[in-house]
């Protein structure tokens, strides 16, 4: 683990001056001599050792005086991957800043989520990330606005707005001392693109950590597509995201470097969530050097690793969404499942237009489900009672699943409901709340692969010699489920 990296100066040293990217978004570079910071892959020729001081984030170094640097551009870093692995009150807190959270409800608001005082949350904070909840929320804005600046052709109020400024001269001020020049000259020094095709659609690039395999991650989402709400389209997944402000539709493509995104956003103050929601669903901030190495370990994982290294867990854009389609998927096969959740997508989700054609509603949230008559339901009994209870619950506000939850309290809140086993309570933590070592073992996919590799394939006997593979049983998961010729393993052609 790379925890507070930055205090290990030699060790920060090195990587900068071999510009290895595999330290991007760990911690930042400052120089003393010009003033700006950089990631660790930065191209320029290396300050000497005893002009750099290391900041373990952006806000830090923007709260230190330091301005970004124009070459390497260190806002665009993939986010830390403590955040993924972590489920401490930082990493809760820092999951829910990313998803912008302190713009729209306050400090005050983030700790009412958290159960802290603000007082406790900004003092861990300030701790750890050398500054607090209102500085790092800045540094945000300022990444989302210089986005905003360079790849649309939005009026300055209008991406003041976007992202999340309270006023003009706010967003001035802040590009000004972040970036050291004024929105119009980011414009301006901005590669010219060619114009979008389609007003009000906003392309980026989501930027990882290699290696990236894309099959099994893009495979699962476009295998298990709820009809209206997802579709892998033109090399693309797609689907609707229901967001705090309005609604958006994004595409998803791979590309050797960085994954393509085109958003289109029914309010433009939804950037910042959208773009943290679809990192988060393809699990881009994730270490994969560091996963790899300790599942290569094992020798019966060894070849599955160095046959496809950088799998990712394909992940979620709303945590309740997910919970309602692993109890539809309970015992059945995927088109079934998929069968369930297009009905009930038909008779409780929320229309939508796409300009493309093919996604006609958002995903019905609990509150919607809550309304449904069982008896509507084609499904066994007491599958029926596991899924209003669960919806009962979601809309009720008992049961909370967010970017904050705590896995294991959460886990253990999962398995109070009636027909919640340790399969289902699993998958929602390793694809919902993003715990990397939620582990399957009673999956038949997973015991299937486990006996083919000549690994115990009865769950506790697994799960033994699964220790081994901790903290990254989830990706173990990936690598084992991906021995198998199922659809969720191959990318669409």
């Amino acid at each position: 683990m790379h925890q507070g990296m930055h205090t290990d100066t030699e060790r920060c040293v090195r990587a900068v001056q071999s510009k290895d990217a595999r330290f991007d978004g760990w911690f930042y570079t400052a120089v003393l001599t010009t003033g700006i910071y950089c990631r660790p892959s930065c191209p320029a020729v290396p300050p000497k050792p005893e002009h750099m001081v290391f900041h373990p984030s952006a806000a830090a170094c923007q709260q230190a005086g330091f301005r970004a640097c124009k070459r390497c551009r260190p806002d665009t870093s993939p986010g830390s991957p403590e955040w993924n692995v972590r489920a401490d009150l930082v990493a809760r807190a820092m999951r829910l800043i990313a998803d912008g959270v302190v713009d729209r409800e306050g400090v005050t608001g983030l700790a009412a989520r958290l159960g802290y005082s603000t007082r406790q949350i900004e003092r861990q904070l300030l701790a750890e990330l050398g500054a607090g909840p209102l500085a790092l929320a800045r540094a945000q804005r300022a990444q989302t606005a210089r986005l905003l600046v360079e790849t649309t052709g939005l009026p300055m109020a209008d991406v003041a707005f976007a992202a999340g400024f309270s006023s003009v001269r706010t967003f001035n001020d802040t590009v000004r001392e972040v970036f050291a020049l004024s929105p119009t000259e980011l414009r301006a020094r901005a590669p010219k693109h060619a114009a979008a095709a389609t007003p009000g659609v906003i392309t980026l690039r989501l930027p990882f950590r290699a290696p990236l395999h894309p099959d099994n991650l893009f495979g699962h989402l476009a295998a298990t597509a709820v009809p209206g709400v997802e579709e892998w389209r033109d090399g693309a997944y797609r689907r609707t995201l229901r967001l705090p402000y309005g609604h958006g539709i994004v595409a998803l493509a791979p590309r050797p470097d960085h994954i393509a995104c085109r958003l289109a956003l029914s309010d433009p103050r939804d950037l910042t969530v959208a773009i943290s929601r679809c990192r988060r669903l393809l699990d881009l901030d994730a270490d994969p050097v560091a996963v790899d190495e300790q599942l290569r370990a094992d020798p019966a994982l060894a070849p599955l690793v160095d046959k496809a290294p950088g799998r990712r867990v394909p992940r979620t854009v709303d945590e309740a969404e997910f919970a309602v389609r692993a109890v539809l998927g309970q015992q059945v096969s995927t088109a079934a499942a998929r069968t369930h959740a297009a009905r009930l997508v038909t008779a409780h989700g929320t229309p939508v237009d796409d300009p493309e054609g093919g996604l006609t509603h958002l995903f019905p949230t609990p509150e919607h489900l809550a309304a449904l008559d069982p008896d509507a339901l084609a499904m066994p009994r007491t599958r029926r009672t596991t899924l209003t209870t669960l919806v009962r619950r979601l809309a009720d506000g008992d049961l909370r699943l967010g970017a904050d939850s705590d896995w294991p309290e959460t886990r253990a809140a999962l398995l109070t409901l009636p027909g919640f086993g340790p399969w289902t309570a699993d998958v929602i933590a390793m694809r919902a709340l993003g715990d990397p070592d939620a582990f399957l073992p009673t999956d038949l996919g997973v015991r299937r692969a486990a006996q083919a590799l000549g690994l115990p394939s009865t769950p506790s006997a697994l799960t033994t010699r699964a220790a081994a593979w901790r903290p990254w049983r989830a990706y173990a998961v990936q690598y084992l489920w991906a021995t198998d010729s199922h659809p969720i393993n191959v990318l669409p052609a």
